[in-house]
């Protein structure tokens, strides 16, 4: 049996040779925030804010796009540092923090007792190919709820696209930096207008 184990030594490292190499990839995180802190009056309710509910590609680290037509695809070779879903959420949780209106801010992920919950359905979070040029699409479906009955009390719908200045991913990542930037901004304001009519209309029961 002695003269096998070399022969088999042999045999396993071509084996290895030939066993295709672990993709190599490239990790974005979303960029940094450039929105600037708001000097506002202090709501006194408390707001949660919930990961959107979207397709497994949306809710996955990789970078969606759409090439052509109605065909959807991914980057190869980057990915995310997190789902799209969360990366959606952690930004707007950041807005709401760094404008500083309202003093209480959570996530799903706490569980702490808030008087209101934004959630909503994230429809698109991808780079779509515009007339040779790459263009980032997000489409928030957002809904704000009564934490303690549950109750809807507003829904609307956030659209934004910018446009990527390359092709190369790291300008694609920079647009969706600045459309969830100006997303971010469309939802705290709606939400703030919202929370204020529900404290009114709670005010007057």
């Amino acid at each position: 049996m002695k003269p096998l184990f070399p022969l088999a030594f042999l045999l396993l490292l071509g084996a290895c040779s030939i066993l295709p190499k672990g993709e190599e990839l490239v990790v974005y995180q979303l960029p940094a925030s450039s929105a600037a802190p708001m000097n506002g009056r202090t709501v006194d309710w408390a707001l949660q804010v919930n990961k959107p509910l979207a397709s497994p590609l949306l809710d996955s680290t990789r970078i969606a796009v759409l090439p052509e037509g109605d065909r959807i695809s991914a980057y190869q070779g980057v990915r995310w540092e997190d789902r799209g879903t969360l990366l959606l959420r952690d930004r707007l949780i950041d807005a709401f923090r760094n404008d500083g209106r309202i003093g209480a801010v959570s996530s799903d992920d706490s569980r702490l007792d808030t008087d209101l919950v934004l959630a909503g359905d994230l429809r698109a979070f991808q780079g779509e190919y515009r007339a040779g040029r790459v263009e980032v699409h997000i489409l928030l479906e957002a809904r704000l709820v009564q934490s303690g009955n549950r109750r809807m009390l507003a829904s609307q719908r956030f659209e934004v696209r910018e446009t990527a200045s390359d092709k190369a991913p790291a300008q694609v990542v920079a647009a969706f930096g600045q459309a969830a930037d100006r997303l971010a901004a469309q939802v705290l304001d709606w939400t703030l207008a919202q929370g204020a009519r529900s404290a009114a209309l709670s005010a007057r029961d």
